[in-house]
């Protein structure tokens, strides 16, 4: 029978254990993930991510945006930023992911993409790999991660589908575009069955033609898939965001009264933005999916 000694150093040996199997334990990050993809280019997704990461900032969170398009990134421009660094050089080892993150507008950190640079067109599942573990430790910094992906259905793009928990979804009322953006969520709901989508239809004439985009939306993806995902809402076409764009400044900021401003604020308050986290950290779920 242990005496009153050796019971408290038995107490203690185990407390200490316990701590040392904690702190082993991998430490699932705090960051909500976010992707934003379009089926086809044009859609105006790279402007909604842009003004959605600024307003998140706005309301006092710590926003990321990384701007995953493959060599033709353009969220630098649209926050008026020159980045020194961006996903090639982190890619290529030339800079770390926190030392190629810039500030924006509102607090906003951007990882921006890069333009031209040839090794993001066409990485191969090694480069990946290595990007995805570069990037991992960002999502200890952030509150929420905005991904936007070039317009299509790329490789990086498969493995954050199969590695995110919600997907935000960027179409408009044309007929190609909603081919397209039809052919990304049946992708995405392939390899991530438990995906949360939400769709926005965006630069709409006018309500009766983005309601209209929805119902033949809805109506395919349930006559061939069996189900569909929400609609977060539509944003109108308006000449607030061109002139937003010439002057190199979210259009949250630079015309806040506009019809688009007041939709994108709409669209910022989907609910799922608030719950877009996974039980384990993004990018080792999406290394895995690279396997």
């Amino acid at each position: 029978m242990l005496n009153r000694f050796q019971f408290a150093r038995l107490r203690s040996f185990r407390r200490a254990v316990k701590i040392d199997e904690q702190s082993s334990r991998p430490q699932v990050a705090g960051a909500r993930v976010v992707c934003i993809a379009s089926g086809k280019g044009g859609t105006g997704k790279s402007v909604m991510a842009t003004n959605l990461a600024v307003h998140r900032a706005r309301l006092g969170e710590r926003v990321l945006l990384v701007d995953f398009d493959a060599g033709l990134a353009n969220a630098h421009l649209l926050l008026g930023l020159a980045p020194k660094f961006d996903l090639g050089h982190v890619l290529d080892g030339q800079a770390s992911a926190r030392e190629a993150l810039v500030e924006g507008p509102a607090g906003v950190r951007l990882l921006s993409g890069g333009v031209g640079r040839q090794s993001l067109v066409n990485p191969t599942r090694r480069e990946l790999d290595r990007l995805f573990r570069a990037l991992r430790p960002l999502e200890n910094d952030f509150d929420l991660i905005l991904i936007d992906h070039g317009a299509g259905v790329g490789y990086s793009t498969i493995a954050h589908l199969a590695a995110t928990s919600t997907l935000l979804l960027v179409t408009n009322h044309e007929v190609t575009a909603l081919s397209d953006g039809y052919a990304i969520y049946k992708r995405a709901t392939v390899v991530n069955p438990d995906i949360r989508v939400g769709l926005v239809v965006n630069r709409a004439p006018d309500e009766h033609l983005a309601m209209a985009a929805w119902d033949r939306f809805r109506g395919a993806a349930n006559r061939f898939l069996g189900h569909h995902p929400e609609l977060v809402g539509w944003v109108p076409a308006d000449t607030a965001v061109a002139q937003s764009v010439q002057l190199r400044e979210p259009v949250l900021l630079s015309f806040p009264e506009s019809e688009a401003a007041r939709a994108l604020v709409k669209v910022a308050a989907w609910t799922p933005l608030e719950h877009a986290r996974t039980t384990s950290a993004f990018y080792e779920k999406a290394r895995r999916a690279l396997r």
